[in-house]
């Protein structure tokens, strides 16, 4: 089940990265047009996007420590302290239509895509700034339980959502829909 499970989740990734780099670069090109149908789309359904990204990242994180027996690391720790508290606020946002959340969870969000960076820089190689464990020599935070078409690791799986949740509620917060939030 988990070798499935790895490899779908890495071909979401990379459809996923795939996406991000689309969607920069559509958001680039018509970011000043506030009635542009692909951006209000995505402007309007925002915050239940970004709840679902949080939803599945929280869930993915305990299937993998708790039924596919992978230790977190404390990198992974910090990241889950910084995921986690989104399922609840940005699930309250969307049921109560509240924008007010955003500059909340994009901050969650822009700390837990930093340490996601920094830990998909340490599990490819990088020299940590810090150790991650008592071991110096076997660092757990570098340890690869996933490492799907060459290059896929957890952080990096880590990462895209912390960015998609950046991504999607900025557009939601640059382009505040009229009306009430779907």
């Amino acid at each position: 089940m988990i070798p499935v499970l790895n490899s779908v989740l890495a071909a979401l990734t990379v459809l996923g990265q795939v996406f991000l780099v689309a969607g920069i670069a559509y958001f680039l090109a018509f970011r000043h047009d506030p009635g542009n149908p692909v951006l209000g789309l995505f402007a309007r359904h925002g915050l239940l996007l970004a709840w679902l990204v949080a939803c599945a990242g929280t869930a993915l994180s305990l299937v993998y420590s708790e039924v596919a027996g992978y230790e977190p690391c404390q990198l992974c720790w910090l990241q889950r302290i910084f995921i986690y508290p989104q399922v609840a606020l940005l699930g309250l946002a969307w049921w109560r239509h509240d924008d007010h959340i955003i500059d909340y969870s994009l901050l969650l969000a822009l700390i837990g895509g930093a340490i996601a960076l920094y830990h998909t820089y340490i599990g490819y190689g990088g020299t940590p700034l810090v150790t991650c464990g008592a071991d110096e020599l076997a660092d757990p935070c570098a340890k690869r339980y996933v490492f799907e078409f060459g290059y896929v690791t957890l952080p990096l799986m880590s990462l895209t959502a912390f960015l998609f949740v950046l991504g999607l509620l900025g557009l939601r917060r640059s382009f505040r829909p009229t009306g009430r939030a779907a």
